[in-house]
């Protein structure tokens, strides 16, 4: 599926819209947010990190992030993207995986005595093998924890992911894939919220000239 610009695509920034121009107005920022996404989600050469999977974490990990029962726009996107890649249990058992993850959050402890009062935990995910496999279960759990638990994120988490079969390569693809994710779900979110506000709420109200505030006084 090829967008001239995904983010305008997930947004639905029309052409000429004054959402449009803002975004035109930083274009090295723009051009490095599409890049990003063709480097980790359209890579020519995807190697041990291969479509199919890159798909299946981010439709997992855009559907971490919802908080209804249908998908939206983002996930949807990323869902029909893993539909053209993968078999339909595939899809059904990363929307399955997605589901039962599905926390608030952030949660994660704090190892710092002075804020351990801050410590909040929550669920941890634990992936169906069956359809998905092992490497790519480990890699949904590993971006859950990324998602929903990024102060328990540490080096030995990485153990389960090597326990699986994942390579150096491919996990650091994944790490940038779900920091990537977050990201474009964050400013997709932000430009839609921006898109629907009222005019008027987003207008600064207009200053009185000299002349209409003499006016006034007379």
């Amino acid at each position: 599926m090829s967008h001239d610009d995904v983010i305008d695509h997930l947004a639905e920034i029309a052409p000429g819209s004054p959402l449009d121009a803002i975004r035109r107005a930083r274009p090295d920022a723009r051009e490095h947010a599409q890049q990003s996404f063709l480097a980790l989600l359209e890579p020519a050469e995807p190697g041990e990190l291969a479509l199919e999977q890159r798909y299946a974490i981010a439709a997992y990990v855009a559907l971490l992030h919802e908080r209804e029962a249908e998908p939206t726009r983002l996930s949807a996107f990323y869902l029909e993207l893993l539909a053209d890649a993968a078999e339909p249990a595939v899809v059904d058992a990363v929307r399955d995986a997605a589901a039962a993850g599905r926390a608030s959050g952030p949660y994660g402890g704090y190892r710092e005595s002075a804020l351990q009062d801050e410590t909040l935990l929550g669920p941890s995910a634990r992936v169906e093998r069956g359809v998905l496999g092992e490497p790519l279960a480990a890699a949904l759990e590993h971006a859950h924890l990324l998602v929903l638990h990024p102060r328990d994120a540490r080096p030995e988490s990485l153990r389960a992911l090597v326990d699986a079969g994942w390579h150096a390569d491919a996990m650091v693809s994944l790490s940038q894939l779900v920091a990537f994710l977050a990201f474009q779900l964050r400013l997709v979110h932000g430009l839609r919220a921006l898109a629907a506000a009222p005019a008027s709420a987003s207008a600064p109200a207009s200053a009185s000239t000299p002349a209409e505030l003499q006016e006034a006084r007379a």
